[in-house]
């Protein structure tokens, strides 16, 4: 039998209502990486209750945009979670940044809070503590069950979308109304 992986780096995961995980509740995931070991993404709207002036004050960090200070950071996953992980968009990218795409890059590094901080970064970003992680199989086996669905990812929704709007937002891109779906679908 031919292998028939496809990746879904750069997909959003959708939520869907029967997913009966805390975590993953009512969620939108950013896929940034997928091989036939597992895969890795980024919770985009699940705001935690820090904002990145006290992000900044906790790592000794001046800030020279006071904008910056009230900047939601997320709750990025289960995984890791008091790691920082700065999804962000590719006109700014340091020695360890992963580039997601040709638009969109990953960094896990303090260099990058401190150059958000110092009004260097990068034009968008979304800041998060934790990821999420899928082991070889786990994420194919969740799709199959119907818990996630899959849409290519959109720039706007993912930068330009306020955390609240980007569910509704982002199925909106598959042509869906999450609220007409149950969370009893296929049950009699």
């Amino acid at each position: 039998m031919a292998n028939t992986f496809q990746s879904l780096k750069n997909h959003f995961l959708i939520s869907m209502p029967h997913l009966n995980d805390p975590n993953f509740e009512h969620t939108v995931v950013y896929v940034c990486e997928h091989t036939e070991t597992g895969a890795m993404g980024i919770v985009i709207n699940r705001p935690s209750n820090v904002d990145f002036g006290e992000l900044a004050e906790h790592l000794g960090m001046q800030m020279s945009l006071p904008t910056l200070t009230s900047e939601q950071i997320l709750v990025g996953g289960p995984v890791e979670s008091e790691r920082g992980f700065i999804l962000h968009s590719s006109d700014k990218c340091w020695g360890n940044t992963l580039r997601v795409t040709d638009d969109v890059c990953l960094s896990a590094s303090l260099e990058t809070l401190e150059h958000i901080a110092s009004g260097d970064g990068p034009e968008s970003f979304l800041i998060t503590l934790g990821c999420a992680g899928w082991e070889e199989g786990q994420l194919e086996g969740e799709i199959a069950n119907n818990d996630w669905l899959v849409c290519e990812a959109d720039l706007d929704v993912l930068f330009n979308t306020p955390s609240d709007m980007q569910f509704t937002a982002a199925t909106k891109v598959l042509g869906l109304d999450m609220s007409l779906l149950s969370p009893d679908i296929g049950h009699a």
